[in-house]
Parts: structure tokens; sequence; C-alpha cells
């Protein structure tokens, strides 16, 4: 791991799978914009945090999901950080009950088992209708871009740099990708469209890339990739299918390697989002046929 300076007082820490920024308040005090990953990032965070003697005063979520939120309630403990998140998302995150609900897919004790160290304390909601926060004193811009998650948002620090999240993946991310996550692909389409008119010096997608000025490339290659997923997913409907059906089927057709229950889960809740796209779309409809719900290509 390392630290980059990306402008100013705006750094990242670049853990390898992802850049998580932050924004210098002082030669002691951080600002970290998401926490990382617990399994995978906490040790090296920690090590790098203590050897540049930095101390993460607070800390404000794009959204509420394993590998940004995964070390909120670690550091808050550790530095008594303050946390600042969305309302809707920071209410998921508050117990694993309400983890559950957003996790329906699992069982509760799954998602106490391998989900339960994102729950956490939130100091500070983040309003629909707020485009600017304070926190430990220093003023940062919020832009909602829901979609990836219900509550998404991109986080705008004082040097003009933009955090976009997951708003937007790198190419490196979309070389490599099967079927990228979006909760609500129509909404976050609809988001990725939002991003044209924001204009910084730089910025920062989580998974994986710092970009100067224009993004208007990256960002019609992201919507094009998102879309060009679900017609992939399309061609696999093959008369009337369940879900489970079309999943086996994008299973195949992805080459996607599935080794566990929570795998499973995991691409079930991703490949849901395409398919409701295309239902949403007019693409396919769903009818009730011998009792089950099935999929059909409108044509």
């Amino acid at each position: 791991m390392e630290i980059k300076q990306v402008k100013g007082n705006t750094f990242c820490i670049d853990t390898g799978m992802s850049y998580i920024p932050f924004y210098k308040i002082n030669h002691e005090e951080i600002i970290m914009l998401d926490s990382g990953w617990a399994a995978g990032e906490r040790e090296g965070i920690d090590n790098l945090l203590e050897k540049d003697n930095l101390k993460v005063a607070g800390i404000i979520c794009s959204h509420a999901h394993i590998d940004h939120i995964g070390n909120n309630a670690h550091l808050k403990e550790k530095y008594n950080s303050v946390i600042a998140m969305s309302d809707y998302e920071s209410s998921f995150c508050s117990s694993t009950v309400n983890l559950k609900v957003y996790y329906n897919s699992q069982t509760l004790s799954e998602v106490t088992k391998h989900l339960g160290h994102m729950v956490c304390e939130t100091d500070i909601m983040i309003y629909d209708h707020q485009d600017r926060i304070y926190v430990c004193g220093i003023n940062f811009k919020i832009i909602h871009t829901p979609g990836h998650s219900p509550a998404h948002i991109c986080i705008v620090t004082p040097d003009d740099v933009a955090y976009l999240g997951d708003a937007l993946i790198s190419y490196e991310v979309m070389a490599g990708a099967k079927m990228p996550y979006a909760y609500i692909l129509s909404e976050d389409l609809k988001s990725k469209q939002k991003l044209y008119n924001l204009k910084c010096s730089k910025y920062i997608v989580a998974h994986k890339g710092i970009y100067d000025n224009d993004i208007t490339k990256l960002i019609t290659d992201n919507m094009s990739f998102y879309k060009d997923r679900a017609a992939r997913v399309y061609t696999v409907i093959n008369g009337a299918m369940t879900m489970e059906e079309i999943m086996r089927a994008v299973i195949k057709e992805f080459n996607i390697n599935i080794r566990s229950i929570y795998r499973y889960a995991v691409i079930e809740r991703m490949l849901r989002s395409y398919v409701e796209y295309l239902n949403e779309t007019g693409a396919i409809k769903l009818n009730v046929e011998d009792g089950f719900l099935k999929y059909t290509k409108s044509e």
C-alpha cells in the first residue's frame, strides 16, 4: 500500500484493490472518503496511517457497501472518528437486522457472520436535499448519484477533486468485470448521465483510477458497458424462464464460478438488477405460468 497525492490536501491510499481518498486537515488529522475493506485492507491501512502519524478525524461514506465501510466501526473506535453518511444507507447499516432487509436473500445468521462488521453509528446524516456538508469544519460538496446503491453520493473536496466512489468504474475494471453491480440499473444510468455536468480538476474512481479534467469518454464508455451486459443477459433468455433458470444460463454464458452460498447470493443480487432493467425498459415481460414467475422476451 502507498499514499498518493492527488492535488493540494487531497490524497488517496492505493490499497492494490482500490483507491481510498482522504483530505488532510493538518499534519496529523485526516478525513477519509470511505474506509475500505476489512478482510483485505484493514491491516495495511492501519500500518500506513500509523507510519505517517495520521489520525482519522472523520469519514464521509460514498455508500454502505462492504468494501467501502468495512473499517468504519474499527476506525471510529480507534480514533473516535466522526462518520457522515446518507440517511438512508446509514439506517440499514445501523444493525444486522436492518442489513438483513437489504441483503434479503441471506439468513440473519449469514448476514451477521459475513457482514456484521459493517454495522456502525453514523454521526452526521446526509439528506437528499443537501449539496454541501461540513465535517470537522471542512466544507465538501455532495452530488447525489443513486443507483449503484440506494443513496450513493459523490464527494468533492475543497481542492476541486471529485471522489466518484462506484458511480463509475475504471477501464482496468471494465477489462476484467463480468457483471458490474448496480442496485437499480436504470437509476445508475441516470446518475452516470448526471456526471456529464460535473466539472472538476481531478476525479478519483474507487475501482480504480485517477483522471484529469474531462471524464466525458469514461462516462460514455461506462454507460455502454453496463448496457452491453444487460444485452448479453437478454440473449440467454429463451422462452419462458424463472429467475433461477436465467441465473443458470448467465453463469454458463459469463463463465462465472460459484463456490459458496455467499458467492451465489452476490451473483444473484447482481443479476437481478439487469433483469429488472430489461423488464423496466420493455425488453422482457414478467408473467405467472404454471404457478411460477417467468420472464419472456417481449418480441
